[in-house]
C-alpha cells in the first residue's frame, strides 16, 4: 500500500465511508466519486463497500461508543465522591452477584446492548448466571440466530437435553449448550470434524457469509470429503454442513460479542454499585435527548436515587452526584440554555452566589445568557431557591433584563461632570402564582418531562372513586378493570388484522403499556392525545413469555365521557356566606343532565344535607366543575361516582380474544 508520504497528504487522501476511513495512494476522487453530506461536511465515497475494496482502496471501520464516555464520566464522578477509591473496571469481579440479578430481573436500562425491549425479556427468560451467557446472549438477539433463542434458553435452565450430532462437538459447543452462536465456533467445527488449516477455515466463514452458490457447491465438497476421511457419515456430514451454512450467513464474531458484553457488564456492575455517579454520567451523556433523559431519570427514581432541582446557584453543566444516592440536576439540560450560557452563569457565581433574580440578571453576561435562556431556567426552575413564584419571574424578566441592560451601558459611559450615569430601580411584577398544571406545562417546555411532580395528582382525587388502584399496585384479574392516567406515548404497528396501537399510561406511580386494537384504535383516534386523561376499561392478565403484565383495551374513555357515564353525584360543601343565586346560575346551563347535585350546608346555627330536584340535574364538564371549584374552593367540590360491575358488556373482553 502505497501511503501519503506525509500527515497533510494523508488527510487529504482519507474519506468517510459509512462509518469507516478509506485511504487511498494518492487523491480520492482519482479512484472513487464522492459526495458531501449535508449535516457535518463529512466526504463519502458513492461506492459501497464491496466496490471500494475492489478497487484496491483500504477500509478502515472505526466504532466510537458514547458508553465508553460514560464509563470514564462515571469513573471521574466516584472519584469526585471518594478521593481515596481505586476502582478499576478493568479489575472488577466477573460473578458479582448483585450484577448479574440485575440482568435477570430485566432492570437494564443505560446498560450497554441490553436495554431494548426484546433484550430484557429475553434475561428474563434465560436468567444469565456469568459472563459467558451475556457473550451468547448479545451474539444471538439479532436477525437469524434469534430463531435458535429458545432452544439454547431450554437447554441453559434444564428443559431440554443438549445433544450433539458428533461427540467431538462438544468441546467446541458445551458453552453455547449445543447451540451455534458463534462464527468462530464454525471455523472450529470445520478444523476438527473436516482438517481445514485456520486460514481455510476463515475462507469457509467468509463463502458462508457471502452466500455465493458456486463457491458454497465446492465448500461443500471438501467439507463433506474431509469428514467422511475423519470417521464420519456421509449423511451426518451434509445435515452439519447445512446448519453450518445457515448459521454463518448471520453468525456474529464471538470477540466482537466478548467486548460488547465486557462492557455491559461493566456498566451493569457500577449501576448496581455506584449508581448516582453513573446515572449521572448516563443523563450527562444524553442531555439533548429528553426522552432519554427521562427514562433515565424514572429509572433512577425506581431504583432509590433522589434528584436535586436544577438550581442557579448549585447546578453545573452536567448532572452531578452529591453523594451515593443524590443527583444534581444539570442546567445543560434545560432547553434553550447551551454551554456558553451555563459557563457564564458559573463564572458569575464563582465570586459570590446569586441573591435574587435582579442580581443575577446584573451579574451574567448578557452576550452568552440572553432573554430566551433566562425564560427557560425560569420555567425549569433553577430560580426556585431565589423566588418561588415563576409567574412573577417570568413576568419580570423584561423589565429586569432590560435594566440590567442599561446599567451595563451606564458603567461604560462617563457624564461631562466625571460622574456614572445611574441607573434606575426595578422590582419585580407581582403575578399570580401559576396552577400546578400550568406549572408543570411549562416546566415541562423547559425540561421535556415533568420533573417537580405529576399532572395526574390533579386529577387523581377527583377520580378516586372510579379508579380504585393506582398502576403501581396493578394485577392480573379474572374480571376487567378500570384504569386512568395520562397518555405520554403511542406507538403504532401493522397486524394481519390491520393497525394496532400500544399506548403508554401514566398516573405518577407507574407506567404502563396498554394493547388498543384496530377497531377501537379507529373509533378512539380523537381521545389519543399526548399528556390528556385516558380512562380505559380493559383486560389484565399474566404475560407468561416476560413474568409480567399484558394490558388489553376494551374501551377508551376521555374524562368527559367518564364524568356523563360514572359521575353518580355532585357534592358542593356550602356556608352560611354562600350566595344561592350564583349557585343557581352556575348549574343553570348545565341542567337537564343525568348526575344529581346535593348540598352539604352549614351555617354558625346548623348543619344539613339538601339534594336538588330531578329538574336540577346536571351535565358534568370541565367547565362547571372549574367554575364551582374557583368559587366553592376545590376541597368543596366532590364527586360521587358509580363504577360499572366487573360483568358488565364492557368487560366481556371481545377484544381481547384477539390478543
Amino acid at each position: 500500500l502505497a501511503l501519503a508520504e506525509s500527515l497533510e497528504g494523508l488527510t487529504r487522501n482519507i474519506g468517510m465511508h459509512a462509518g469507516g476511513v478509506l485511504i487511498a495512494p494518492g487523491k480520492l476522487t482519482d479512484f472513487c466519486p464522492l459526495y458531501v453530506a449535508e449535516n457535518d461536511g463529512a466526504r463519502i465515497s458513492q461506492f459501497d463497500k464491496d466496490d471500494v475494496e475492489q478497487i484496491g482502496l483500504v477500509k478502515f471501520d472505526f466504532l466510537g461508543l458514547t458508553t465508553l464516555t460514560v464509563l470514564d464520566w462515571a469513573l471521574r464522578y466516584i472519584k469526585r465522591l471518594d478521593p481515596d477509591s481505586t476502582l478499576d473496571l478493568e479489575a472488577i469481579p466477573v460473578d458479582d452477584a448483585s450484577t448479574f440479578r440485575l440482568f435477570q430481573e430485566g432492570r437494564t436500562d443505560a446498560i450497554f446492548q441490553f436495554e431494548s425491549r426484546g433484550m430484557r425479556d429475553l434475561l428474563v427468560q434465560s436468567k444469565p448466571t456469568r459472563l459467558e451467557d451475556l457473550i451468547a446472549l448479545n451474539a444471538m438477539y439479532r436477525p437469524g440466530p434469534m430463531e435458535l433463542i429458545p432452544t439454547y434458553i431450554a437447554r441453559k435452565n434444564g428443559r431440554e437435553r443438549v445433544e450433539y450430532l458428533d461427540p467431538r462437538l462438544e468441546t467446541i459447543l458445551a458453552e453455547t449448550y449445543g447451540v451455534m452462536a458463534y462464527q468462530e465456533q464454525v471455523m472450529q467445527i470445520a478444523q476438527v470434524i473436516a482438517g481445514y488449516s485456520l486460514g481455510s477455515a476463515d475462507l469457509l466463514r467468509r463463502a458462508m457469509g457471502k452466500k455465493k452458490p458456486e463457491e458454497m457447491a465446492k465448500q461443500r465438497d471438501v467439507f463433506t470429503k474431509g469428514a467422511v476421511e475423519r470417521g464420519m457419515k456421509e449423511r451426518i456430514a451434509t445435515e452439519l454442513f447445512d446448519l453450518m451454512e445457515k448459521f454463518a450467513g448471520y453468525g456474529f464474531n464471538k470477540s466482537h460479542s466478548a467486548a460488547y458484553a465486557w462492557v455491559a457488564y461493566q456498566t451493569a456492575y457500577l449501576k448496581v454499585h455506584h449508581a448516582s455517579a453513573f446515572m449521572a454520567a448516563n443523563l450527562s451523556a444524553t442531555m439533548d435527548d429528553s426522552d432519554k433523559v427521562r427514562q433515565f431519570y424514572e429509572d433512577a427514581i425506581t431504583n432509590g436515587l433522589v434528584f436535586l432541582p436544577p438550581d442557579v446557584n448549585a447546578s453545573e453543566y452536567r448532572f452531578v452526584p452529591v453523594d451515593a444516592k443524590t443527583i444534581r440536576y444539570g442546567l445543560g439540560a434545560i432547553k434553550g440554555t447551551g454551554r456558553a450560557a451555563v459557563d457564564a452563569i458559573v463564572a458569575a457565581r464563582s465570586e459570590r452566589p446569586f441573591a435574587g433574580f435582579v442580581d443575577f440578571c446584573r451579574r451574567v453576561d448578557k452576550r452568552a445568557v440572553n432573554r430566551r435562556a433566562i425564560e427557560a431556567l425560569i420555567k425549569g426552575g433553577a430560580f426556585d431557591a431565589l423566588e418561588p413564584n415563576r409567574a412573577t419571574l417570568l413576568a419580570s424578566a423584561g423589565p429586569v433584563i432590560e435594566l440590567a441592560e442599561q446599567e451595563l451601558r451606564a458603567a461604560q459611559q462617563v457624564n461631562l461632570f466625571g460622574d456614572a450615569v445611574g441607573a434606575g430601580h426595578v422590582q419585580l411584577i407581582a403575578a399570580r402564582p401559576w396552577p400546578e398544571l400550568e406549572r408543570l406545562r411549562q416546566e415541562k417546555t423547559a425540561l421535556g418531562f415533568y420533573f417537580s411532580g405529576h399532572p395526574y395528582a390533579t386529577y387523581r382525587e377527583e377520580l378516586s372513586g372510579l379508579i380504585r388502584q393506582p398502576l403501581s399496585k396493578l394485577a392480573a384479574k379474572r374480571e376487567g378493570v378500570l384504569l386512568a392516567g395520562l397518555v405520554t406515548q403511542m406507538r403504532t404497528q401493522i397486524t394481519r388484522r390491520g393497525k394496532m396501537c400500544y399506548v403508554t399510561l401514566d398516573d405518577g406511580t407507574a407506567q404502563i403499556e396498554v394493547s388498543v386494537f384496530n377497531e377501537l384504535f379507529e373509533a378512539n383516534r380523537m381521545k389519543l392525545k399526548e399528556d390528556q386523561v385516558l380512562i380505559i376499561e380493559g383486560k389484565v392478565t399474566e404475560d407468561g413469555y416476560t413474568g409480567g403484565l399484558r394490558v388489553v383495551a376494551d374501551q377508551l374513555l376521555d374524562r368527559a365521557t367518564a364524568l356523563v357515564r360514572f359521575a353518580k353525584e355532585l357534592r358542593l360543601s356550602c356556608n352560611g356566606g354562600s350566595d344561592a343565586q350564583r349557585l343557581l346560575s352556575l348549574l343553570k346551563p348545565y341542567v337537564n343532565g343525568g348526575t344529581a347535585v346535593t348540598l352539604d350546608y352549614q351555617n354558625q346555627n346548623a348543619r344539613g344535607e339538601l339534594e336538588l330536584g330531578l329538574a336540577w340535574k346536571v351535565t358534568l364538564d370541565e367547565h362547571l366543575l372549574s367554575a364551582l371549584r374557583e368559587w366553592l374552593a376545590p376541597e368543596n367540590v366532590g364527586i360521587v361516582w358509580e363504577p360499572p360491575p366487573p360483568s358488565a358488556p364492557a368487560y366481556r373482553g371481545s377484544q381481547s380474544a384477539e390478543y
